[in-house]
């Protein structure tokens, strides 16, 4: 048994800071206004012959946890930026404001201050929502969008019948646990392995160092969402060309909302589903993911 200072989670988040700064990223924090304050990883060398991407997080832990073989294989095809979203990781903000389309705007400051012209957005669950917000609102600057595992098109009814699923009561059950028992649901549903043979002792880890900060402003995001509010989607088409990329056993956001989402977000459409795969295809399925999102951002518009 590991000794009880030990931690894995410490461990492993050193080694993704490693790939990271392999891939030519670094660590950067900018203040992108009185109120706001965003972490993020960017090129260390921005490369004007090369497109940029910017990766959107969905909720969970920190960006490095989400998009470590994505950052690994784009790299060399992209300038690639991935902050953190407000109160994960180092990003916080004094502002009230918990919806999504908050964090929208803030992520697109980040790009303005940096002079970023033009780039692509890919966003994965609730990084989903905030992606297809930054596409409405900075317009032609977004040239292709990748919509990964996320219902945009979600409704009221969606999250009672994902709570019906998880079999708890509150959304931030599932979304924050709080207790083994809690992220052992969570992954159950988010990944098609079952990982029930992991020890309490090894999820405590996962709980105490990648949920337990900001819970209490998490939990507000959950409830500051805008979409997903009415009994149906409400949802603006995106002028941009869309990937929709989905888990083929998701049970967060089940594979119909993929069908669904392809008849209303966008009239130029492409909707790829991989197999033996869950909520989190880009960990999961890493390889194919990768392939599908390389092939379609550079494809001609």
């Amino acid at each position: 048994m590991l000794p009880s200072f030990f931690s894995v989670v410490s461990v492993y988040g050193g080694y993704l800071r490693r790939c990271f700064n392999a891939a030519g990223l670094t660590s950067e924090k900018m203040d992108v206004d009185e109120e706001t304050t965003v972490h993020f990883w960017g090129p260390k060398n921005h490369r004007s012959e090369k497109p940029s991407l910017l990766l959107i997080h969905g909720f969970g832990p920190m960006a490095i946890w989400q998009w470590r073989q994505q950052v690994q294989f784009l790299a060399p095809h992209f300038n690639i930026y991935v902050p953190d979203l407000v109160f994960f990781g180092a990003s916080t903000t004094t502002s009230g404001d918990r919806s999504e389309v908050f964090q929208a705007a803030s992520v697109a400051k980040v790009m303005d201050k940096l002079e970023v012209k033009r780039f692509h957005v890919m966003g994965t669950s609730y990084g989903g929502f905030v992606a297809y917000h930054i596409a409405r609102m900075v317009g032609e600057r977004v040239e292709k969008v990748v919509i990964a595992s996320s219902g945009v098109n979600m409704r009221r009814s969606d999250n009672v019948a994902l709570l019906g699923r998880a079999n708890l009561d509150k959304i931030e059950e599932l979304m924050l646990p709080a207790t083994p028992q809690q992220l052992r649901k969570l992954m159950g549903l988010s990944v098609s392995k079952r990982l029930h043979i992991l020890p309490d002792f090894f999820l405590n880890d996962f709980v105490n160092n990648l949920y337990s900060e900001n819970r209490k402003e998490k939990m507000e995001l959950l409830k500051g969402l805008t979409l997903g509010r009415d009994d149906t989607p409400n949802l603006a088409p995106l002028q941009q060309e869309v990937l929709i990329i989905w888990g083929e056993h998701d049970q967060i956001f089940p594979v119909q909302m993929a069908t669904e989402l392809k008849k209303v977000i966008s009239k130029k459409t492409k909707l790829e589903l991989i197999k033996n795969a869950s909520h989190v295809p880009q960990i999961e399925k890493p390889r194919e993911f990768n392939k599908i999102v390389l092939d379609f951002l550079s494809s001609p518009s």
